[in-house]
């Protein structure tokens, strides 16, 4: 008995090591793949940012969040935005913070600046009351910086930090949502072609991400704008059977896109600049083209909403969703679910088609 028991012994170190190894890979596996994570955009990625500002783009009340754990949080969505998808798949263990409320300590692993109703330009958006621009984005991310530089002791320091730091910035949809094909409000159709609106906007941008490039972003994805003209609002409005895309919109979209392709290229022959650009447009047509492939089955009304395809009001405050929510491609009248959210992320990350990026995925801009 005793003998046995002395022959046993050994196995306790090496049980000890073996357990050890096994935690020491959880904690490399816990290592998020960049330090940190910026995130800019409009009401697709904004987590909270317009909760408490006098904005009627606002989705701080159920059944928005009624699959997210912390309820409803001011996401567009019945659980993940992209973004939070994104983060999950960067090795994040939390979801990256809204701007508004985030300490300085988190400043360090990244904040989200989003805003819904949010443009490249600065009027579009102004029916809905309060927004933060792109413009008024950046200057939340400057002061940000400066929070940066205090804590890390020194401006080599934070430049050293943020150029490992990946940020995606998603602009452009309500300035043809909410400015280009809202006439009634806006005089850009008719100030502008299609091509012209597109170069105004797209040259806006460069000025923009100029100014996020000299205030430290080395790692930057711009995400395209989706197929706005196949929303549930769209289709509402300008679709004779309610499931046609609108063409006269996707068809700007899309020249707009292509300038964005374009404006990566110019970037990279800056210093030390990895950009990219994710083909939310793309990604979104070859959902739509499959969408059983993809477990959806309802591509072309809200998951709640009211009126036709669910999509002329968005969500009311305590209205009843549809239950089989994985299965809708739209949320409400204008955002995704969380299903098809992490549809695009999962893309965004590691390209599933060689036209979902150009030129990297989200994966490898990490290790670049």
């Amino acid at each position: 008995m005793g003998r046995a028991a002395m022959r046993r012994r050994p196995l306790l170190p090496a049980l000890l090591l073996a357990l050890a190894a096994a935690v020491a890979v959880e904690v490399a596996r816990a290592e998020p793949q960049v330090p940190c994570y910026f995130v800019f955009g409009d009401s697709l990625v904004d987590n909270g940012n317009n909760n408490d500002i006098a904005s009627l783009a606002r989705a701080n009340y159920p059944p928005y969040g009624i699959d997210f754990p912390g309820g409803a949080t001011g996401r567009f969505s019945n659980g993940l935005t992209t973004v939070d998808a994104i983060s999950r798949l960067l090795g994040f263990d939390d979801y990256i913070p809204a701007y508004a409320g985030a300490s300085n300590d988190q400043l360090l692993t990244g904040v989200n600046f989003a805003s819904a109703a949010a443009g490249i330009r600065d009027e579009t958006g102004q029916q809905l009351g309060q927004r933060i621009s792109f413009g008024g984005q950046l200057q939340n991310y400057q002061a940000a910086v400066q929070q940066l530089v205090s804590i890390l002791g020194d401006e080599d320091s934070a430049a050293s930090h943020l150029s490992r730091c990946i940020f995606t910035v998603g602009m452009g949809s309500n300035d043809y949502l909410n400015n280009y094909f809202m006439p009634a409000v806006y005089s850009t159709s008719q100030q502008y072609t299609p091509e012209q609106f597109a170069d105004a906007l797209a040259g806006q941008y460069a000025q923009q991400l100029r100014t996020l490039y000299s205030l430290g972003a080395r790692k930057v994805a711009l995400m395209g704008v989706g197929q706005v003209g196949c929303s549930p609002n769209e289709l509402a409005q300008r679709s004779p059977d309610g499931a046609t895309c609108a063409a006269e919109i996707n068809g700007a979209i899309d020249i707009f896109n292509r300038r964005l392709v374009a404006l990566v290229d110019q970037f990279n022959a800056l210093p030390g600049a990895h950009f990219t650009y994710i083909n939310a447009y793309g990604i979104f047509e070859d959902i739509l083209r499959a969408p059983g492939s993809h477990g959806l089955t309802v591509t072309n009304r809200g998951c709640c909403g009211v009126g036709r395809n669910n999509g002329q009001v968005t969500c009311l405050p305590f209205q009843t969703p549809c239950a089989n929510r994985d299965e809708y491609l739209f949320w409400d009248a204008f955002h995704p679910t969380e299903a098809a959210n992490i549809l695009v992320g999962r893309r965004a990350y590691s390209a599933a088609l060689p036209s979902d990026v150009h030129p990297v995925d989200l994966r490898t801009l990490a290790q670049l």
